[in-house]
C-alpha cells in the first residue's frame, strides 16, 4: 500500500509540518519526594520543544516514513497551524487517539507524543507490526498558543513570568469547550479530526498539581474513565479496559505511582463528551506538575522532566500494543475498583 493511502479524509485538509524533541528522556528517576520548587528556582524550559521547532522537525519525519503522514487540519487563535500525525496502512484496523496540550502549560506529555512519532517513523519491525494491526492518531499540543506564552491576557505574574498559560489565547479553557466549541482550536479539532476518523480508542493526556499523593506519597499521575451516566456501557468498559493496561505498563517500570483522579461528570471536558457524543473509549491520564502556573504548588522543578516523558511514552507504546494484539479486550478492569482516589500530601 503506497504512503498516505490508509487515511482518506472524508474532507481535505492541507499538508504541513509538525514537532521536534532536543530533550533527551534521560536520568529516569523514581517520583521520590520531589522535585518540588523551592522558591528559589528559575523556571527553565529552553529544553522543551518549541512550536517551531515541532513544525521542522515533524517535516522530516514526515518524510522518512511511508506509514508517517503529518497534516494541518485548523489553526489557532493567533494564526499557528494545528497538527494531526496519523500512522498505519490499513482503515479496516482499530484507531487510538493521543490527544496532548489541551493546555499550554502541561508540556511533558507532548514532549512524549514526539518521543513516539520520532519512533514511528523508523523502519523497526515492532514499528512495522504495529501498522499491520492499528491505526494511531496524534494530536499533538492542541493549544499552540498557551503553550508559547502568546495569550492576549496578562501572565506576568505566573511563577515562569509567563511562559506558557493553561488558557488559549483568548483566555478560554479548551477542555471545557467540548460542547459550544467557540474556540477555533476545540472546533477544528472535532470538524476535521473527531467527525473525519471512526476513532475506537482516546487517551486525552494532561498534567495536574505537584501535590497530589496516595498514602502520602507523591503520585506520578492519575487516570479515570468516562463518569457521565449517558455514555454507553461498552464504551465506558473499553474505557476501563485501556486504563487497566496503561496502569500495568506504567506500574511495572518502577518510577510510577499512579492514583484515581477525582473527575466530575460533565460533558464540556473530553473524558466524558467525547466518549457521550462520538462513542469512542476515552481514558484521562494526568502527569505530575506543570511548566507554568500562578500559583507555585502546581509547577515542577525540570529534574522531573525525564521520568514524566517515559510515563508518556510507555503509557502510548502500551496501548497501541494491547489494541494491535487484542490483548486489550481481556484486561482486567477490577482493579479501578481498589485503585486509590489521590488526595493530597500533608507536609
Amino acid at each position: 500500500m503506497s504512503k498516505k493511502s490508509f487515511f482518506s479524509r472524508i474532507t481535505a485538509v492541507t499538508t504541513a509540518v509538525l514537532f521536534v524533541l532536543p530533550f533527551a528522556a534521560s536520568n529516569v528517576q523514581a517520583v521520590g519526594e520531589g522535585p518540588n520548587l523551592s522558591g528559589n528556582e528559575k523556571i527553565l524550559n529552553e529544553r522543551l520543544t518549541s512550536y517551531e521547532d515541532m513544525k521542522t522537525e515533524l517535516k522530516r519525519y514526515d518524510s522518512q516514513s511511508e506509514l508517517l503522514e503529518v497534516e494541518v487540519f485548523g489553526q489557532s487563535v493567533q494564526g499557528r497551524d494545528l497538527h494531526l500525525v496519523s500512522f498505519g496502512e490499513n482503515a479496516d484496523n482499530p484507531v487510538i487517539l493521543f490527544l496532548t496540550q489541551q493546555h499550554g502549560n502541561e508540556a511533558m506529555i507532548t514532549e512524549g507524543a514526539l518521543e513516539l512519532v520520532k519512533k514511528l517513523s523508523t523502519n523497526s519491525e515492532q514499528v512495522k507490526e504495529w501498522a499491520e494491526e492499528v491505526n494511531v492518531l496524534i494530536v499533538p499540543r492542541l493549544n499552540v498558543d498557551g503553550a508559547e506564552g502568546d495569550v492576549n491576557f496578562d501572565i506576568s505574574n505566573y511563577v515562569g513570568g509567563g511562559q506558557s498559560t493553561r488558557y488559549n489565547a483568548n483566555e478560554a479553557d479548551l477542555n471545557r469547550d467540548h460542547n459550544t466549541l467557540a474556540e477555533p482550536e476545540t472546533r477544528a479539532f472535532h470538524e476535521e479530526v473527531l467527525q473525519q476518523y471512526n476513532i475506537d480508542y482516546l487517551i486525552d493526556f494532561h498534567h495536574q498539581d505537584t501535590q497530589s499523593a496516595i498514602d502520602d506519597e507523591y503520585v506520578s499521575g492519575s487516570m479515570l474513565y468516562p463518569t457521565n451516566s449517558g455514555v454507553d456501557e461498552e464504551v465506558r468498559k473499553m474505557s476501563k479496559q485501556l486504563g487497566s493496561v496503561v496502569y500495568d505498563a506504567v506500574e511495572s517500570k518502577g518510577y510510577g505511582l499512579i492514583g484515581k483522579y477525582n473527575g466530575g461528570t460533565a460533558n464540556t471536558i473530553a473524558r466524558n463528551g467525547l466518549a457521550h457524543e462520538y462513542d469512542i473509549a476515552t481514558l484521562l491520564f494526568e502527569m505530575r506538575g506543570m511548566t507554568d502556573h500562578e500559583y507555585e504548588s502546581y509547577v515542577l522543578g525540570q529534574k522531573s522532566n525525564g521520568y514524566l516523558i517515559q510515563q508518556a511514552k510507555t503509557a502510548m507504546e502500551a496501548a497501541i500494543t494491547a489494541i494491535a494484539d487484542g490483548n486489550i479486550e481481556e484486561a482486567d478492569i477490577t482493579f479501578w475498583d481498589e485503585l486509590p482516589t489521590q488526595g493530597y500530601k500533608t507536609e
